[in-house]
């Protein structure tokens, strides 16, 4: 009998709230116009650049097959976080299921890292066009793509799947309101009864292990990358070999940047209002996927003249 009520207990929460914006509530009516402005900007943007890939056969190289991977991931990281984060700001749609949750949970920390593990295999893809020009052709492959793919996908599939299982497995008494615009594995762990030491530890340790790991390596690559550039001797060389890599360097400071201020707010969190950490979570899943394409798109000659030749055909 108590095994059973035990049980109900544990599926008795069928759905929960999403509380944004506790203590700020007026933030939703002027944040839904913006975001839904950086949302349709994302999905046209990366759109406009995974069809300019497709079609344009002087893209078929594996810097743009790469970056193809980049724009597909944030597409699904935007699609997963913010038309749910948009339905509460204009309709009050804060219900979600259980398993709904949970989901949005797995894709969130999954995607995330992928996105981040991409980073790192362009960054190693810009440091053999640099440090290596003559050996790239033979290092940088159609098939080395497939394989770094495969690498990204299993890495962040298997790494990031214990978390939302160690919250499943937690045992839910009751409260159902989680604060916060999106199901983030802390917040929705709190809701339960149990000890999540373990749901903490597993997604700092993961967290570190995965994006720390991407980062030292971006940073390692480009330390040797620049030590390269500065030996050039011909004249412009150093100015096209930081061309080169200026937009993925951007990218990966519009990612990073977000994501330490992120941090530091959360080791902080007593100073700042605890909305703040929500909104940046919420823009860090919008902003870098608005400017990835964009920032490629203008600085990058071959895919800008990519567009301009489509936009003709279909004018």
């Amino acid at each position: 009998m108590v095994a059973h009520q035990n049980d109900t207990n544990r599926t008795g929460i069928s759905d929960v709230l999403l509380n944004c914006f506790v203590t700020s509530p007026g933030w939703q009516l002027w944040l839904s116009l913006p975001l839904s402005l950086l949302f349709l900007l994302a999905m046209g943007a990366n759109a406009v650049l995974l069809i300019t890939i497709r079609l344009e056969a002087s893209l078929h190289e594996p810097m743009y097959y790469l970056l193809s991977l980049l724009s597909l991931l944030d597409i699904v990281l935007c699609l997963t976080v913010i038309p749910k984060v948009l339905a509460i700001f204009w309709f009050d749609l804060r219900l979600i299921s259980f398993s709904a949750c949970f989901l949005q949970m797995y894709i969130m920390n999954s995607f995330l890292a992928m996105e981040s593990c991409t980073f790192m295999v362009m960054a190693f893809d810009r440091y053999i066009a640099i440090c290596h020009p003559l050996r790239y052709p033979s290092i940088i492959t159609d098939q080395f793509v497939v394989k770094a793919v495969i690498f990204i996908v299993a890495r962040n599939v298997f790494i990031s799947l214990p978390i939302p299982i160690l919250s499943a497995r937690l045992y839910y008494c009751g409260r159902n309101v989680i604060e916060n615009c999106i199901c983030a594995n802390m917040s929705v762990s709190r809701l339960s009864c149990d000890d999540v030491t373990l749901n903490r530890l597993y997604q700092f340790a993961a967290g570190w292990t995965l994006l720390g790991s991407d980062l030292i390596l971006i940073f390692l690559s480009y330390i040797l990358i620049l030590r390269a550039v500065l030996k050039l001797k011909a004249e412009g060389a150093v100015a096209k070999a930081l061309s080169t890599c200026g937009s993925h360097f951007i990218l990966i400071l519009f990612f990073s940047t977000i994501l330490l201020v992120f941090v530091l707010t959360h080791v902080v969190k007593r100073k700042v209002s605890p909305d703040v950490p929500i909104l940046l979570n919420v823009l860090h899943h919008v902003i870098p996927a608005a400017l990835n394409p964009i920032v490629y798109g203008v600085r990058t000659q071959e895919i800008k003249q990519g567009i301009q030749r489509l936009l003709k055909k279909g004018w």
